[in-house]
């Protein structure tokens, strides 16, 4: 009698057993497939691709406009680069979303007051949340204001210790961003004895702490920075 040779291997407990390997292994090819292709379209990220002008230095960034569902990422990759600074400050501000009002009023990725984008002849804040490049215009107009206003402080502490804390440019320009830059010069200028503290209890030394050793050297001193709208 005639037997097909794949119905006869099916009786050959050998060939069973690999046939049974092979199909444990297919599943879970299968299911990793599944897993990693669901995954993807749940997180899928959309973005744009905007040129900043940074003061001497051409860079890209990309920036997140969409994220569903919502995450907040803060990526370690980045360093102590300028880029790192903003984003660890811009992620300690608001989680680093553009369209964040916080309770007291302050807006964006970088939480500004309106005064000071009035400052910049920015007064129209729907806008301003609806726009990320406007945004980050905004802070590097900041830095530059700011860095002119102390850039005598910037010379005559950086390097030496306040109240236990390592003073350093960017740190210096964190606690601006936080208090205002007079406040800081009242701070330095006091070795200390003149603090400050914003509506959360947050205090410059902690400021000056948490965001210093960033590279923010190439950022030049502006007395009236203007942002592009």
């Amino acid at each position: 009698m005639y037997i097909c040779p794949i119905f006869e291997n099916a009786f050959n407990p050998f060939y069973a057993s690999t046939m049974k390997k092979k199909t444990k292994k297919l599943l879970l090819l299968v299911v990793v497939l599944f897993v990693v292709t669901g995954f993807t379209s749940i997180y899928k990220v959309k973005t744009i691709t905007a040129k900043y002008n940074v003061p001497n230095i051409n860079y890209f960034a990309t920036v997140p406009l969409e994220i569903q569902p919502e995450i907040n990422f803060y990526s370690p990759h980045i360093g102590k680069s300028f880029i790192g600074f903003k984003e660890a400050l811009a992620f300690k501000e608001s989680q680093g979303k553009y369209h964040r009002i916080n309770n007291l009023g302050y807006l964006g990725k970088y939480q500004f007051g309106k005064s000071t984008l009035k400052r910049f002849k920015v007064y129209n804040t729907a806008e301003f949340l609806k726009d990320p490049e406007l945004q980050e215009n905004a802070f590097l107009a900041l830095c530059s204001l700011n860095k002119w206003i102390l850039i005598r402080d910037i010379k005559r502490f950086v390097g030496k210790r306040i109240n236990g804390v390592k003073i350093t440019e960017s740190g210096i320009l964190a606690a601006a961003h936080l208090s205002g830059a007079a406040n800081v010069k009242l701070y330095l200028r006091s070795w200390g004895a003149t603090r400050f503290e914003d509506a959360y209890g947050t205090s410059i030394s902690k400021y000056m702490k948490k965001f210093a050793g960033y590279d923010t050297s190439f950022i030049l001193p502006v007395k009236k920075p203007k942002i592009n709208q």
